[in-house]
């Protein structure tokens, strides 16, 4: 077994690119050497690493022969015309578009919930890392549906700007300071105004009245868990915060579960804080506690008051760090695992 390991990054230059790099750095991952891949316009441009710089590569021309691992997040069209291209030169490519998601032959990981499915993408050369929203949902879930069984699964999701991308974040700064300053503005990049709004609607509409946002957390959920019988019912809004999704969960399991004992069960798990005080303040947010921080916060823990079997929580993560980067380094940490 390697004890260093040759990586790239692809889409280095992007929020997501920039992030993992900074992962990688922060958790000491076992590099050999490191390529940071973008467009052709990045060429050259230096980005921060550790204690160091690297030099920005262009990816039409990047030869993978010799790569171990690829850590991917440039889009899906991107992700199609080159991972294959990665993955037949020999490395393994965890790749964070939707591009691969639901391919029968391309797991769906997230390291909390099913790390043993990392040995089938080494085989297939490929691992796809699942939407931001789907990973803190499903780091909470993995406990309780272990323990007493999930049937029904009422979701709403209120994710920040940057789950957009940066054009996104620069929308919200720049309505922000023109209604502050009562000055006009045209919205480009969301279809209506987000500063002090809340749209929702997230993605492509579909055919069911469901978006693809919300579709994803039905596939993705399924998919992950290994249980296609979970009812999934989702509701995606767009709100006025720069990092860090938040959820209100509604849960109906199999068998009756506490808030006490899902408080303790969750407690217990890897990746997970518990916030959980009834007083003013004592609950995660996504700008006080997600955003910057590496964990899946769990508050507001409360049986339902309408099904004997339900259960009411609020989950709070980073989605720029948890739901993309750092899944993609956990994942990437199993494959190089003695």
């Amino acid at each position: 077994m390697k004890e260093k390991f040759h990586v790239a990054v692809v889409g280095a230059t992007g929020e997501v690119g920039r992030t993992m790099l900074d992962i990688l750095a922060q958790r000491k991952f076992p590099i050999a050497e490191l390529h940071a891949l973008a467009s052709a316009r990045s060429e050259g441009m230096k980005l921060d690493y550790g204690d160091g710089k690297v030099t920005v590569e262009v990816l039409d021309d990047f030869d993978f022969e010799g790569i171990d691992i690829v850590l991917s997040s440039a889009g899906g069209s991107i992700s199609k015309q080159f991972a294959p291209r990665a993955v037949e030169a020999g490395a393994v490519v965890i790749d964070n578009t939707s591009a691969f998601r639901y391919d029968d032959d391309v797991p769906l990981i997230v390291p909390e919930v099913n790390p043993g499915e990392v040995e089938k993408g080494r085989k297939r050369g490929l691992i796809a890392n699942p939407n931001c929203s789907t990973i803190q949902l499903v780091v909470a879930l993995k406990p309780i549906y272990d323990a007493v069984g999930i049937e029904r699964i009422n979701i709403a999701t209120y994710q920040s700007v940057s789950g957009g991308g940066k054009k996104g974040i620069e929308e919200l700064a720049e309505q922000s300071a023109r209604l502050l300053n009562g000055q006009d503005f045209e919205a480009k990049v969301h279809p209506k105004q987000i500063a002090f709004n809340i749209l929702p609607h997230i993605d492509e509409f579909q055919d069911n009245g469901y978006t693809r946002e919300e579709m994803k957390l039905v596939w993705e959920t399924r998919k992950i868990l290994g249980d296609q019988s979970i009812l999934v019912n989702p509701t995606a809004a767009r709100v006025p915060v720069f990092y860090g999704h938040s959820e209100a969960v509604h849960l109906e399991t199999e068998e009756k579960l506490s808030a006490d004992g899902a408080r303790k069960l969750l407690s217990a798990s890897p990746g997970i804080i518990v916030l959980d005080e009834r007083k003013a303040g004592g609950y995660a947010t996504a700008v006080t506690e997600g955003a910057q921080n590496d964990a899946v916060y769990v508050s507001r823990i409360r049986e339902d008051l309408t099904h004997p079997r339900g259960l009411d929580f609020w989950v709070v993560s980073d989605n720029i760090r948890k739901g993309a980067a750092l899944n993609s380094v956990q994942i990437a940490e199993l494959l190089v695992a003695p």
